[in-house]
């Protein structure tokens, strides 16, 4: 599997810091719907400027205008939150409002808005100690992760979990270069990959970064906040990582505001599978069918990577797995609980055993109609890391 890190530096281009009038030096990527199958429609790398009300007709959304979503967005979970985070409206960052103590590893994720919760609603106690939002489907430019960096360090390093799309791991890598040239702070970074659907896809090279950043945020946070070194939370981000593997579908398109209509076309009898969470294309199309069915498709591919893994041999014995069935953004609950039934099932007749699980949304594509399967291979230390006490907008438990 590709371990995908980033070679080599990207050129260097400078553009206005969001709400400032300093310079920064970014790789701007736009993750928008892209045209891999013929039918999809890139984002514009700018928003319409002007009023949502009579600027985009063929959309409803709840927001006011289409260039200050996240902005607006990011304030209103300021306001939600206000014991748990501390929210930077002008460079975008999610802070958590107190800070770990002296002496632990802090880890940093982020990546481009509309994954919500994903990342910021991940900030907090036993997970991440900030997360920096980029532009809808666009990825945080290195001044936002040099900022968040310097600003949760505690002594003992950070870690910067990135998913695998091009920008997102230019723009990190190149912001941990900066941070340790110009503040010697030490800096890990673990690159998701796990999505079984596509190789290589237009925002990649290797596979994207799907589903188990979730887990990777969870059970990595558990161990910094242990107290354990950089070295070794780097090293349990990269096995939950190794040990997971993701597929998703979609029924419906998304819709970017900056973009007023469907990112892509998909027929009302028709669903897509492996499709990507910015939209991008999967492995293939075809009709509609029952959910039974749908959940086959999901999990029969994961399951062909997952029994074939030796990476848990030299960590523990196999104690079965973490399952996550996620929502895209539009998917009801009771839909989700209805293909969680169906992958059990399907889970059971393999003989894997579902140690731990969760069903929701979690990390969303807009407004998207669909799901995604994630499994995560686990032994005793990773579940126990998974159990250990969480306190964040989107995960809370032994609190």
């Amino acid at each position: 599997m590709p371990t995908g890190r980033c070679i080599g530096r990207p050129r260097l281009r400078e553009m206005p810091a969001p709400g400032a009038g300093a310079r920064i030096r970014s790789c701007v990527t736009t993750l928008g719907c892209t045209d891999v199958h013929g039918a999809r429609s890139s984002v514009p790398e700018a928003p319409h400027a002007g009023p949502w009300r009579g600027s985009v007709s063929a959309m409803k959304k709840l927001i006011n205008a289409v260039d200050n979503v996240v902005t607006d967005a990011l304030r209103g979970m300021a306001a939600a939150h206000p014991h748990e985070l501390a929210v930077d409206l002008d460079q975008h960052i999610v802070y958590r409002r107190r800070p770990k103590e002296q002496g632990k590893v802090a880890i940093i994720s982020g990546g481009g808005s509309g994954h919500e919760p994903l990342h910021g609603g991940f900030v907090g106690t036993g997970m991440l100690d900030a997360a920096c939002a980029g532009e809808i489907f666009t990825s945080p430019v290195p001044d936002q992760m040099v900022a968040a960096t310097s600003a949760v360090d505690r002594g003992a390093g950070v870690l910067h979990i990135v998913k695998n799309y091009t920008g997102d791991v230019m723009n990190f890598e190149m912001a941990a270069e900066i941070v340790e040239a110009e503040s010697g702070i030490q800096v890990a970074s673990v690159v998701t990959n796990d999505d079984v659907a596509v190789e290589d896809s237009l925002y990649t090279a290797g596979r994207r970064g799907v589903g188990v950043t979730v887990m990777v945020e969870k059970i990595a946070g558990a161990a910094a906040e242990q107290g354990r070194p950089l070295d070794e939370v780097a090293g349990i981000a990269a096995r939950v990582n190794a040990s997971g593997r993701s597929m998703g579908m979609a029924l419906t398109s998304c819709t970017v505001p900056a973009n007023g209509k469907p990112s892509f076309d998909l027929p009302d009898d028709e669903m897509e599978i492996g499709i990507g969470i910015h939209g991008e294309p999967g492995r293939h199309r075809e009709k509609i069918a029952p959910a039974a069915e749908i959940a086959e498709r999901l999990v029969t591919p994961i399951l062909a990577e997952l029994t074939a893994l030796t990476e848990l041999e030299s960590a523990g014995a196999d104690e079965g797995v973490i399952a996550m069935v996620n929502g895209m953004g539009a998917t009801p609950l009771l839909e989700l609980y209805l293909m969680y039934g169906e992958i059990a099932r399907l889970l059971e007749g393999a003989g894997i055993t579902v140690a731990r699980n969760l069903v929701g949304n979690y990390i969303t594509s807009l407004d998207m109609a669909g799901c995604s399967l994630t499994l995560v291979r686990a032994d005793a230390e990773l579940l126990s890391l998974w159990d250990a006490p969480v306190n964040t907008p989107g995960l809370r438990w032994g609190v």
